[in-house]
């Protein structure tokens, strides 16, 4: 395992690391959570390593940003722990973590629909007040961590999905993993930061247009994470 040397940007990073190494810990391997956080957390190293090599415009942005990204994951956590309930993106997932007719892959593409779906809009208009600037000036660097994720969205297909000697293309797993796109997640995600910057000066506008996109990701996360007994 490659450990970030948390210098300047990077150590809020290296933070958010040791707390996603650690829950993965703790969990047991098939918990969806588990599941899901084992994806998170080569995707926020990553981006880590990228930052300390100079790989994102901003260095110190694209930390605030991850760091923001990762702790909204996290507060759902610590939130199902002690019993409150999360945003609803993330309701699924965990009613659903040890259902044994949910496969693995759904469980990772669940956490990521409600990840990108909800919380990087969310995290972007927060990074956004923190440095004072427009989310035009954070594009670069969103785009950026983007291409991290489709790529490693790519892996995962590859590495959770069964063979194709055991899946055809009218097998339900097949049909929901075709029905749901990072790509077009991420596009959403960056027009929804958008609206909320543009109605900012409208907190009741904007408080609703949030709660609206937190459900209707966590329909998106409930469809995802329909039960597959036998297949």
């Amino acid at each position: 395992m490659t450990t970030m040397q948390p210098t300047g940007a990077t150590a809020g990073v290296a933070k958010i690391v040791a707390r996603m190494r650690a829950l993965d810990a703790a969990l047991p391997p098939r918990d969806g959570v588990a599941v899901f956080n084992r994806v998170y957390l080569q995707v926020t190293e990553e981006v880590g390593r990228q930052i300390g090599a100079g790989g994102f415009r901003n260095a110190d942005a694209a930390a605030e940003l991850d760091v923001r990204f990762a702790l909204r994951y996290l507060s759902a956590v610590d939130a199902g722990t002690v019993g409150l309930r999360p945003p609803a993106c993330w309701r699924p997932l965990f009613q659903l973590r040890c259902h044994p007719g949910v496969k693995p892959l759904q469980f990772a593409l669940a956490g990521i629909n409600a990840h990108i779906g909800h919380d990087l809009a969310l995290a972007l208009v927060d990074t956004c007040h923190a440095l004072e600037c427009e989310p035009a000036a954070l594009e670069a660097d969103f785009d950026r961590v983007g291409r991290v994720l489709t790529g490693l969205e790519e892996r995962v297909r590859e590495r959770l999905m069964p063979g194709p000697d055991l899946l055809d293309i009218a097998d339900p797993l097949t049909h929901l993993a075709g029905s749901w796109s990072l790509e077009a997640a991420r596009d959403g995600a960056w027009a929804a930061a958008r609206v909320l910057w543009s109605v900012r000066g409208l907190p009741d506008v904007g408080e609703e247009f949030a709660q609206r996109l937190d459900a209707g990701v966590g329909l998106v996360g409930q469809m995802l994470l329909t039960p597959l007994r036998g297949c």
